[in-house]
């Protein structure tokens, strides 16, 4: 109860701060000043509520793979079509909406496309405590169009084989190295049961550590009962210990850089190859017949700062990849095009 009125106090401060700033603000935005308004906005979001710093970092992946990074992930509605990203099935969970919203009211000359690559730099910044960050420049204009049928056209999905991965990432232009090292983001963030049910179950499962799925069994299903679709915690690092003891989790080396809960590193691959992940889709990583994919799980899991700089380089592609949309802009409000 305190630490929830501490944050909508500091949220209070900010929104007088920035309606002071407007009336002395620039015609145009500085880099430096973009950057010290989203490191504010991101710090303070994520001391109100940790998980918004995954739900930042995934936001990326969910725009720039989709038309490029054009915001259209961020749209209620286009001029053509209600049916919007938001509404896909592979969307399922998104957030920090909020966050977005938040920093754009105070940069308004700012693209929303700039912002959610922005925020989701200074996300994995913090949640790394410092050992993920990378170089991205500003200039990106906002999409219009915006379809749920694409979303799930385009994004891949938890249930892909190996080949399917492989093949959903080549046509974005990035590799199976690629593929093995953005999937290292699931070392943070929850997943709804839906897209980690056929691990569940006994006709659908593929290689599964048998003591961790009795235990995610028990958990959904205890939870199944407060709502339909519960979410569980996508890393077994963090779990109660008596969760991670009855599954029979080796932590060894997990959490030497980064020791608490929720921190993004490498502890990922540790589960994987434990068998003690919840996506198909991250267990298909094993299942490349060449191998590499499956080195490349060894090398992550045995070498942190390896993995550090890797990450950045591939999230700073992903934030650079270009709109393919037919018209864009600078958006007045993220969730609306300027047509609204």
């Amino acid at each position: 109860m305190v630490k929830a009125s501490l944050c909508v106090l500091v949220t209070l401060v900010l929104a007088v701060i920035a309606a002071q700033a407007q009336a002395v603000s620039p015609a145009k935005t500085t880099q430096a000043v973009m950057d010290a308004v989203v490191k504010q906005e991101v710090e303070n979001a994520i001391n109100c509520n940790p998980g918004v710093g995954a739900a930042l970092v995934r936001l990326v992946f969910h725009d720039c793979w989709v038309r490029g990074c054009d915001a259209s992930v961020l749209l209620d509605k286009t001029p053509s079509s209600s049916s919007v990203e938001k509404k896909a099935a592979n969307n399922i969970g998104l957030a920090g909406f909020d966050v977005i919203d938040s920093i754009k009211a105070r940069l308004h000359d700012v693209s929303c496309a700039d912002i959610v690559v922005f925020a989701g730099r200074e996300s994995a910044r913090i949640l790394s405590k410092g050992s993920i960050d990378y170089t991205l420049a500003p200039g990106r204009l906002d999409g219009v169009v915006s379809s749920a049928a694409e979303a799930d056209a385009t994004l891949p999905e938890a249930s892909f084989s190996f080949q399917e991965l492989k093949d959903n990432f080549n046509r974005t232009g990035f590799s199976v190295e690629d593929l093995v090292i953005l999937s290292g983001a699931h070392s943070i963030g929850v997943a709804h049961r839906t897209s980690f049910q056929d691990r569940l179950d006994a006709a659908t499962q593929t290689p599964i550590d048998p003591e961790y799925q009795t235990a995610l069994r028990y958990r959904v299903n205890v939870d199944g009962h407060k709502t339909p679709n519960p979410t569980e915690k996508n890393n077994i690092r963090d779990m109660s210990p008596f969760f991670q003891g009855v599954s029979g989790y080796n932590s060894s080396g997990v959490n030497l850089y980064t020791p608490e809960a929720g921190a993004l590193d490498n502890s990922y691959y540790t589960a994987n190859l434990q068998k003690m992940v919840l996506f198909k889709s991250d267990w298909e990583l094993n299942q490349d017949p060449t191998h590499f994919a499956g080195d490349k799980l060894i090398e992550y899991r045995d070498n942190a700062a390896d993995w550090d700089l890797d990450f950045s380089d591939a999230m700073a592609r992903l934030s650079s990849l270009t709109s393919s949309g037919p018209k864009s802009e600078v958006r007045k409000h993220c969730r609306r095009t300027n047509s609204y």
